[in-house]
């Protein structure tokens, strides 16, 4: 699995002109599922985006996670982030998971999420969504778990 996350002050998510999703102080994370992906991978992955210490402590250096500081999270399902881009001038999705697959681990990552974070909103799978965030920073990171 894959995921890009941002540091933010605030984020939301719309489809059709409606906010599916919203955060304060946070992240934002992107995230994409791959065909040998499973249950160990979005696990690890989860582990790494609640614990990357990407927020600031009292020295002002990145030394807090987002569960010390008791931050929200934002998960967007988003599978170009799979894609291959090494040859020509057109992305391959060949490395992403089916839509299938790609569902079920991210609705298993999102559970997985709702118990040890209050403050979690998502993305709608697959809907064609507006992404408006504010990142603080900037501060982006790409995780793996493979």
């Amino acid at each position: 699995m894959i995921s890009l996350i941002q540091r933010v002050s605030s984020a939301h998510v719309e489809v059709a002109g409606e906010t599916v999703g919203a955060i304060g102080r946070g992240i934002l994370a992107l995230v994409a599922v791959e065909k040998a992906d499973g249950q160990a991978q979005a696990d690890r992955l989860l582990e790494r985006i609640l614990g990357y210490r990407i927020f600031e402590d009292a020295e002002g250096r990145m030394n807090r996670s987002l569960a010390d500081i008791e931050g929200q999270l934002l998960l967007v399902s988003q599978f170009t982030l799979a894609a291959d881009t090494q040859k020509g001038m057109r992305a391959s999705f060949t490395p992403a998971a089916s839509p299938e697959d790609g569902r079920r681990w991210f609705d298993y990552l999102v559970e997985s999420a709702r118990k040890q974070v209050p403050g979690l909103a998502t993305g709608r799978f697959g809907a064609h969504m507006q992404v408006h965030l504010v990142n603080d920073g900037p501060v982006t990171f790409w995780l793996t778990a493979r």
